[in-house]
């Protein structure tokens, strides 16, 4: 099991200087008023694991106004291996982001993914069904992510290569035919790679949503819907890169005039319905959407607890809003039956009575943080 014992930001967004001391196990929780820096601290404990964080950021956003030196976040992580130092930051010369792993720099990101496994849920997601489908895609690509670090280079060598063949295609009336095949043979490789990534992760996701028991967060049926996933259904890969290839190449006068490309991974959709209903989840209700997503994640969760053998560090912002007291109730009782660490947020104490001899809780108020039951947890200063 993975789970933060401490926490320190350094001019992280709101906060100049905060730490945060013996978290351990369980339920953390931060309320306070909208605005007063609680989503802060669950992106930063975000970037403990590879990515850009809960919010997507660029690496210069994070930085606290006017301060005058760069941002870091660091923790003291307990892992299966024992305790770990973990820091990132902003490297002021290079303007990127830098990693470090008990007192020495690591190559990469990806590093990270050794020590740490977030998941979370925003309010942001809450229209995730209703949205476009590049937030369906991102969406899933992170649940990928989590579990296969190669991932996000894939998607990316992906996107360079198509935006790279995208300018070829518009500025050059002549344009070079062997970076050209070059371009789309490599769109060709990684685009089949990431369409079938996506589809293997999604069924090993669905038997996890199968596993699921609870009236409350409804069972889902998921699926990718995309030209090279319904061609991997059909046809070995090295068959559909050359397929997909071939599509490439007769696509190109199109291509020129409207950008991009017409087929590809970076069309694919999320589809997910409510099982027990057979319904689409962009009909479904409000609060039967969110009760989905919620099954989503925990399923997500279950999985990397069963195949990792330990849950992943769950960072839940506003999660318990919108639910009915019943529903809180069963939400806290799956999460403290995880196992793992927690952290949850919200506006109002009361909104978490139901684990308030369970849980850490910590009152955040104009990017001061006070612990609210244990005084030695957490010190702040602005």
């Amino acid at each position: 099991m993975s789970y933060l014992l401490s926490l320190k930001l350094h001019n992280f967004r709101c906060y100049e200087q905060a730490a945060l001391g013996d978290l351990g196990s369980g339920l953390i929780v931060l309320h306070g008023p909208n605005g007063a820096g609680k989503t802060n601290v669950l992106e930063a404990v975000s970037f403990l694991s590879p990515g850009r964080g809960l919010r997507g950021a660029k690496v210069m956003e994070m930085q606290c106004r006017d301060a005058g030196e760069p941002w870091a976040v660091a923790a003291q992580v307990e892992t299966k291996h024992g305790a770990v130092r973990l820091g990132t930051g902003l490297d002021a010369q290079t303007e990127k982001r830098t990693i470090r792993i008990n007192g020495e720099n690591a190559k990469s990101q990806s590093a990270l993914a050794d020590y740490v496994s977030c998941v979370w849920l925003t309010p942001q997601m809450d229209r995730l069904f209703i949205d476009a489908a590049r937030e369906r895609r991102r969406f899933l690509d992170r649940l990928v992510f989590a579990f296969d670090p190669g991932h996000s280079g894939r998607t990316t060598r992906y996107e360079n290569a198509m935006r790279q063949r995208s300018k070829l295609l518009q500025d050059d009336d002549t344009p070079d035919i062997a970076w050209l095949d070059a371009l789309e043979s490599q769109m060709a490789e990684t685009g089949t790679a990431l369409a079938a990534a996506r589809l293997e992760f999604t069924q090993r996701l669905q038997r996890a949503c199968d596993k699921s028991d609870s009236e409350f967060f409804p069972q889902a049926n998921i699926s990718v819907n995309g030209t090279i996933e319904e061609l991997l259904g059909n046809a070995p890969a090295l068959e559909v890169e050359e397929m997909f290839a071939y599509q490439l190449k007769q696509s190109r006068g199109q291509d020129a005039r409207a950008g991009g490309a017409v087929t590809g991974p970076h069309k694919s959709d999320l589809a997910v319905r409510y099982a027990a209903k057979d319904m689409a989840a962009d009909q479904c209700s409000t609060g039967e959407q969110k009760a989905l997503l919620i099954g989503l994640i925990l399923a997500h969760a279950r999985l990397i607890a069963a195949e990792r053998g330990a849950p992943p560090i769950l960072l839940l912002d506003e999660v318990a809003a919108h639910l009915d007291e019943t529903r809180r109730a069963a939400l806290y009782d799956l999460l403290e039956s995880l196992g793992g660490q927690v952290w949850l947020t919200g506006t109002e104490e009361k909104l978490f009575e139901a684990v308030q001899d369970k849980a850490r809780f910590f009152e955040v108020k104009d990017a001061q943080i006070k612990p609210a039951q244990r005084p030695a947890c957490l010190r702040s200063v602005s």
